[in-house]
């Protein structure tokens, strides 16, 4: 009977999303998350391409981003370390956090060792060891990483080539089985920061928090979050599920295959984005004008929190 019983209980996922949903749905967000439009638009991997692999490109209508793999100095050997290209959920959370935490400071200097724990906390991800030091070392990936981002404006083309950041300091800890580069603080570039400035996407931290163990929730909602609000109201775009795959179906052989995860996925990112006016059927998504998920008066009362 217990067997039985369990398989209707919602999973630990499942009741974050349902208190997440509860929480949106019945008050403003206290805490805004931002991240860049662009990175709204264009994922990193899923999943790690391999070392070998030193460039991602991605595309999404005018919007393109291209991530280089970079190299590191090991202060031991005074050699450069190849890094490999960040990916999953740790990385998407890491930029949010950095964008965060420079639209909320004013400064484009962060520091993550202090923080970087209690950034992980604050989204109810573990803190074991392990997955501490699998956030660092994605932190480090993305730190090492040279990127260029695009977006076509007004019929031009306005391309930001840079780093991440442009400087960090690294460190390895003693054991040998623990070696993992940190940045302990990074300076995002003049370039990035200054594009940030004007391309921040506000996102409700609840939301974020509990999608933060899915790398295509996380990108579906934000993509859902810079662009339905966008949308005409009496225009509703349409988007075919090749469309989709193309976008958010890196990993899956077959189109149907990634059609039955991503509606899956959409039905939890609707949890916690109510205002969200979707339809879905055998052609494709409907995307309807909506309300953001962050109003415009909280997002600048939360600038000054």
């Amino acid at each position: 009977m217990a067997n039985k019983l369990s398989q209707f209980l919602p999973t630990r996922q499942q009741m974050r999303l349902i208190e997440a949903s509860a929480e949106i749905q019945g008050s403003p967000p206290n805490r805004i998350d931002f991240l860049h439009t662009v990175h709204c638009q264009c994922g990193i991997p899923y999943r790690n391409p391999g070392d070998n692999v030193r460039e991602w490109d991605r595309r999404q209508g005018l919007a393109s981003l291209r991530i280089e793999a970079g190299s590191a100095l090991d202060p031991r050997t005074g050699e450069f370390v190849k890094m490999g290209l960040p990916y999953g959920e740790k990385p998407r959370l890491v930029l949010i956090h950095l964008a965060t935490e420079a639209v909320r400071t004013g400064s484009p200097v962060v520091e993550v060792e202090d923080s970087m724990t209690a950034f992980a906390r604050a989204l109810r991800m573990e803190t074991n060891g392990q997955q501490l030091r699998t956030l660092k070392d994605q932190l480090a990936r993305l730190a090492a990483a040279t990127v260029r981002m695009g977006v076509v404006e007004d019929g031009r083309a306005v391309q930001v080539n840079a780093q991440f950041v442009s400087a960090f300091d690294l460190w390895f800890p003693r054991q040998e089985d623990q070696r993992v580069l940190w940045p302990s603080t990074v300076r995002l570039s003049d370039e990035y920061y200054r594009s940030l400035g004007k391309h921040a996407v506000p996102l409700d931290r609840r939301a974020v928090s509990a999608l933060g163990s899915s790398s295509m929730a996380l990108d579906v909602y934000v993509w859902l979050a810079q662009r339905l609000h966008r949308i005409a109201p009496n225009r509703p775009q349409f988007i075919d599920w090749v469309s989709l795959y193309e976008q958010f179906g890196q990993g899956f052989g077959r189109v149907r295959d990634f059609r039955r995860r991503f509606l899956q996925t959409l039905r939890e990112v609707i949890l916690v984005y109510p205002k969200a006016r979707i339809d879905a059927d055998g052609r494709g998504l409907t995307l309807f004008h909506s309300s953001p998920p962050v109003a415009a008066r909280s997002e600048k009362s939360s600038l000054i929190a």
